[in-house]
């Protein structure tokens, strides 16, 4: 999966380190990140390019983790911008979508851009308190934007959320999502609801989606998933009485019982869905 990043290690503790001159900046414009390509490689623009670029002696940086000993930061909004301006113009470096990452190689320079972006998306969204209005200031001990006015605090957003794969001994209910870009087969997917346990999250969403009753639901593995700020959860559940579909046709486009030989083996992996599915075909859910 996408943060398996061994023999890499990410480590996410909040010390703001002043950068170093070859440590990463993360930059991203539109909805797109900007990387450097090479022999089919990804990098990003470092601390002494950006200085260049920019023709300061100072950033306006913060801190976002580290892999292995190569530190990575974001920059003010308005240095951001100018720097994102120059070096598109000057063809130092091309934009990217975030599906590209899915995809993108080395994976941890993959990963440290998703993750980057999740992290982007939550500092660009939390400039102002949402309680009074008043601006927010970060905080110099956790991750965190703070109301020095009314004591408002917000933490990054993480929400989340399951993957059900929903079986009937040698089958398996598979899905593709209704009005959404991504076309391929999937696995019952919901996020969790206020005032339930996530077991009861994945006896709902299977409900709601396909009209299904399951039992000895059995937790399989998470993923952080920062395309969409969720925590993934991933259960193995077994069909309890009918087996007839009953699809929730807002929300999906497609919902069937697959057999466990037909079960489409995904050309990327780095999904928890794509595991799941993977290791139901292989015969390995109850392992």
């Amino acid at each position: 999966m996408i943060q398996d990043i061994m023999p890499h290690h990410f480590d996410n503790q909040y010390i703001p380190q002043k950068p170093k001159e070859e440590s990463f900046v993360l930059l991203y414009d539109e909805g797109k990140t900007l990387i450097r390509k090479e022999n089919e490689n990804i990098s990003f623009v470092t601390i002494k390019e950006a200085k260049e670029v920019l023709k300061v002696t100072e950033l306006q940086w913060t801190y976002l983790f580290s892999i292995d000993q190569m530190r990575f930061y974001l920059l003010s909004e308005e240095q951001e911008k100018i720097l994102c301006r120059k070096l598109l113009e000057r063809k130092q470096c091309q934009a990217e979508h975030m599906t590209f990452f899915r995809t993108a190689k080395p994976q941890h320079m993959a990963f440290a851009a998703v993750t980057g972006d999740q992290i982007h998306r939550w500092y660009r969204s939390r400039v102002f308190c949402g309680r009074c209005g008043k601006k927010m200031i970060h905080d110099e001990k956790e991750r965190l934007m703070r109301c020095p006015d009314c004591g408002q605090m917000e933490y990054p957003k993480i929400c989340p959320a399951v993957i059900v794969g929903v079986t009937d001994h040698d089958r398996i209910v598979l899905t593709k999502y209704a009005g959404r870009a991504y076309k391929k087969y999937a696995l019952i997917a919901g996020f969790a609801e206020t005032g339930e346990t996530i077991e009861d999250t994945v006896r709902r969403e299977v409900k709601e989606e396909v009209g299904l009753h399951v039992k000895n639901i059995r937790f399989y593995k998470s993923q952080p998933w920062s395309f969409s700020d969720t925590l993934l959860m991933g259960f193995f559940c077994e069909l309890d009485g009918s087996d007839k579909i009953k699809m929730d046709e807002e929300e999906l486009a497609v919902a069937q019982w697959c057999n466990r030989e037909e079960v489409p083996v995904q050309e990327e992996d780095i999904s928890l869905t794509s595991e799941m599915m993977c290791i139901f075909r292989q015969g390995r859910e109850k392992q």
